[in-house]
């Protein structure tokens, strides 16, 4: 039996390794540069090709800035939402911080820090990278030569599964965490225009109302239907694309003041852990601003129009303006162009608001209404308004 001499072993390697200096210095200081530039990349370009036959893991990359250094990903911020909850328990370096509009302290990975998570009883590994470049020139803000992006790897296998299923459930959970994390609003929109730069139609402060259902004075039994009919309306998204119908509830609350319609708002906001917009519709100019109000609200909300028969006179104004134009006719026969710029003076001093029951009704149940999804409408009343108006509130009919 040949027995090796483990010493012998090593001058053999220390021989070979001294050799590859050797011939590497050689190489950079007596090749041309043009040739050697050529070589690195027909050697890089090679190596990589052998390294992606004999190794099967995939990797995708999620950058923090995509497409500009001003305003991070969302995938990003959806994606760090994701792992800060899920698996940052099973991270050892974690960084903690206060994310705009979030109630509490978030844990993140701590930089170039590697967790794993599961999904369909397959593994994959996240890993949050940073690179730090030199930059040339002064940097515009502290930590611009600072560059983090997340690493998901996973197996060539699973590819399709990880591309079509996993990252779709990683994005939707991450916003559905961030939802939960979010301080809640309570919203009312603005009394005039914009100013100068601005588009935004709301106002906001934090909503921290403590009503519950628990403190609601009502029935047993009809607490226990309207808090069941909420969280099957919560849960019903698959129902309502299935049906062809914009993902939103209506509700027409009425009675004398202080019967607890705020409060059951309140309560049904919280139960639900919705935003609340609060519309004042005598404070809206057109049909136009109504729709922007709409556009500008956000899914997972609760929009509250109150005293809807003390708003505005929609029932009305159609019937009233076919009669002022009825009586402005017969008075252009007699008394000329006089009486018609009388009239028109009188009704733009007496009219506020041009929304109109057509406007109102879109802004409901038209194309505009399925900008958004997951909504609950609601309106309150003093007392049983007309039917023209009523029929404005959606009622679902649910089956099995």
């Amino acid at each position: 039996m040949m027995m090796i001499n483990p010493s012998d072993t090593f001058m053999q390697f220390g021989s070979i390794l001294a050799t590859i200096v050797f011939l590497k210095a050689l190489y950079e200081q007596y090749l041309p540069y043009k040739w050697r530039d050529s070589i690195n990349s027909f050697l890089y370009r090679y190596t990589e090709r052998f390294v992606k036959v004999v190794n099967p893991y995939n990797h995708i990359s999620f950058d923090e800035y995509a497409g500009g250094r001003f305003k991070r990903s969302e995938a990003y911020t959806t994606i760090e939402t994701y792992l800060s909850e899920r698996t940052s328990n099973k991270a050892r370096g974690l960084k903690a911080n206060f994310i705009k509009d979030s109630k509490s302290l978030v844990l993140g990975l701590a930089d170039n820090e590697e967790v794993t998570d599961e999904y369909q009883g397959v593994k994959v590994w996240w890993n949050a990278c940073k690179t730090v470049t030199r930059s040339q020139g002064i940097a515009l803000y502290p930590g611009s030569d600072e560059k983090r992006h997340y690493k998901l790897t996973f197996h060539s296998r699973n590819r399709d599964l990880i591309t079509e299923s996993y990252l779709g459930h990683v994005l939707d959970q991450g916003k559905e965490i961030a939802i939960k994390k979010r301080q809640r609003k309570l919203y009312t929109n603005l009394n005039e225009s914009p100013s100068y730069g601005k588009s935004n139609l709301w106002t906001h402060i934090e909503f921290n109302h403590p009503a519950t259902f628990d403190t609601l004075a009502m029935e047993a039994s009809k607490k226990e239907l309207i808090v069941n009919d909420l969280l099957r309306f919560t849960k019903a998204k698959h129902y309502y694309k299935k049906i062809g119908k914009p993902w939103k509830r209506g509700y027409l609350l009425y009675g004398p003041p202080g019967t607890g319609k705020s409060t059951m708002v309140v309560s049904m906001a919280n139960l639900l852990e919705y935003d609340i917009y609060d519309l004042e519709l005598t404070a809206v100019k057109d049909n136009t601003q109504l729709r922007r109000l709409l556009i500008e609200t956000s899914s997972k909300s609760m929009i509250v129009i109150e005293d809807i028969d003390c708003s505005l006179d929609l029932t009305g104004q159609r019937s009233t303006e076919k009669k002022q134009d009825k009586d402005g006719e017969d008075k252009e026969g007699e008394e000329g162009a006089d009486a018609i710029k009388k009239k028109v003076k009188e009704q733009g001093e007496t009219k506020k608001s041009e929304v109109t029951l057509s406007g109102l009704l879109n802004f409901i149940d038209g194309i505009w209404s399925a900008c958004g999804e997951e909504r609950v409408i609601i309106f309150t009343e003093f007392c049983a308004v007309k039917q023209s108006v009523r029929v404005m509130v959606e009622r679902e009919h649910w089956t099995k």
